[in-house]
């Protein structure tokens, strides 16, 4: 069996990767080469990038509690006493910096000038990296801790993952209906708003089309409790501004709310079929805020925001198996109307790890990210002016021949998002080179920084790679 390792060699494959066989007749038989039969040692990582980033990780503090932070330093600002990194304490010039389109200059002028803005929202779309707000959650504080601000923000009723930031409880007829869930089919009418995904408490039907006669629907009720959370930063846990985000009612819904257990508010749901937002106003954060719903037919839910009155509020819309190539599909109409009662300034977008395993060649690579900036642009025209930025893919390594090595299409993608960047006016942050670059993986994962999957951040992991990421943008908005 040895000897005839000596007869297969390694061939390159459309998509990049390498293959071990022996070649008999025209047809190709696995079968590993001499050296990978004797267990070559695993491809080395860029030693230089990841010492680097070694260093990095050493002295910057992740600690959640604000009190611990000491690699903060206060100041005076407006009325608040922000907290600013002390860059004294790291090696700045190891920092992955933000890529610009060609006008940096006024592309930093009006991300300030809205980030300085009485009231800033923030939406920030990504695949599973992000889940549970713990990217968003880390870039969140650290903007609210500057620019002032308050609160979760969105959070879905029907919970199919552990948020850190806020706590929701939902009775157990609620299910979730997500646009990018391909295990299920989608909804006709393809209203699922900005946050692309809706929960609901009876099935759906549509009364004219399904000829429902509404005499025989038995009234339902539903409930839903939010608490603050203890487990996530103070900013986080105080929220004073609700909104109930939810439309294509057919039906009226009778709703009550209660904070602490008092009546505070209640009212019919406009059941004409349009987006709408029910709006709540506190004083203070209750311990315990309570929603109460009656009705036949339930409408789609599209969440609650929980923030605060001013400052940066910022939204974590996690998409789990998503390759950001959904928005377009949706209806316009319903998408509008939520994002002209949202108003979000500037975008986030975090997509690519979920096309990595799949795309072919280069030519599916090219493909692949024409058809992503079709859908931010689709979504950039239904803002006004929102600022646009990208972070990228981390590094993600598969199994070859026996070895861990990085996806061998996953540089040439990377290059063809930050070009799409580049020219779409959209900033671009490079996950991949802030992680140390080809086959740095491993380096993570044996850190304990990511996940034995090769793919995911642990969440030391994730909190590293936030920092990484805040600090380089902190930079250029103090032109550091």
């Amino acid at each position: 069996m040895f000897g005839a390792t000596y007869f297969s060699t390694s061939k390159t494959l459309p998509n990049g990767k390498s293959e071990d066989g022996i070649t008999l007749l025209g047809q190709t038989i696995k079968y590993p080469t001499t050296a990978a039969f004797l267990l070559t040692p695993k491809a080395e990582s860029n030693k230089s990038k990841t010492k680097a980033v070694d260093s990095i990780v050493n002295n910057i503090e992740v600690i959640i509690e604000e009190e611990e932070e000491d690699i903060f330093v206060e100041i005076k600002k407006k009325d608040t006493v922000p907290k600013i990194p002390n860059l004294s304490k790291i090696d700045t010039s190891k920092i992955q910096r933000i890529s610009y389109p060609k006008n940096k200059d006024e592309f930093l002028s009006h991300l300030k000038t809205q980030l300085n803005a009485s009231q800033c929202r923030i939406i920030h779309y990504g695949d599973s990296q992000i889940e549970g707000d713990r990217m968003s959650g880390y870039i969140r504080n650290k903007l609210q801790n500057l620019y002032g601000g308050n609160g979760p923000g969105f959070t879905p009723i029907a919970q199919v993952y552990d948020n850190i930031s806020s706590v929701v409880i939902a009775s157990k007829n609620w299910t979730r209906h997500a646009t990018f869930d391909r295990t299920v089919k989608r909804f006709d009418h393809k209203k699922y708003g900005a946050y692309t995904t809706f929960s609901r408490f009876t099935p759906y039907y549509d009364i004219v089309a399904d000829s429902i006669n509404t005499d025989t629907l038995k009234i339902e009720k539903a409930k839903i409790t939010v608490k603050p959370s203890v487990k996530t930063y103070r900013r986080m846990r105080k929220f004073t501004t609700i909104g109930f985000h939810y439309g294509n009612a057919q039906l009226p819904i009778t709703i009550k709310v209660f904070a602490n257990g008092t009546l505070i508010k209640e009212g019919i749901l406009i059941a004409d079929g349009e987006y709408h937002d029910f709006k709540i106003k506190l004083a203070q954060t209750p311990t315990e805020l309570t929603f109460e719903l009656e009705g036949k037919m339930s409408a789609d839910f599209y969440g609650l925001t929980l923030d605060g009155d001013e400052g940066v509020l910022l939204d974590n819309v996690a998409m789990r198996g998503s390759a950001g190539t959904v928005f377009a599909g949706l209806n316009s109409k319903n998408f509008s109307q939520m994002y002209k009662e949202l108003d979000p300034n500037i975008l986030i977008f975090q997509y690519g790890g979920n096309a990595v395993p799949y795309v072919k060649d280069s030519l599916e690579v090219e493909q692949y990210v024409g058809y992503l900036k079709n859908h931010i642009n689709w979504l950039r025209r239904k803002t006004n002016n929102a600022s646009i930025i990208y972070i990228g893919p981390a590094d993600m390594t598969t199994t070859e021949n026996g070895q861990m090595k990085t996806y061998p299409l996953l540089p040439y993608l990377i290059n063809k998002l930050q070009d799409m960047c580049k020219h779409n006016d959209i900033a671009y942050w490079n996950t991949y080179n802030a992680m140390g670059g080809e086959n740095s993986m491993q380096y993570w994962v044996d850190q304990k920084l990511a996940a034995s999957d090769y793919t995911h951040f642990s969440l030391s992991g994730t909190r590293i790679i936030s920092e990484l990421f805040f600090l380089s943008l902190y930079m250029d908005l103090t032109n550091k």
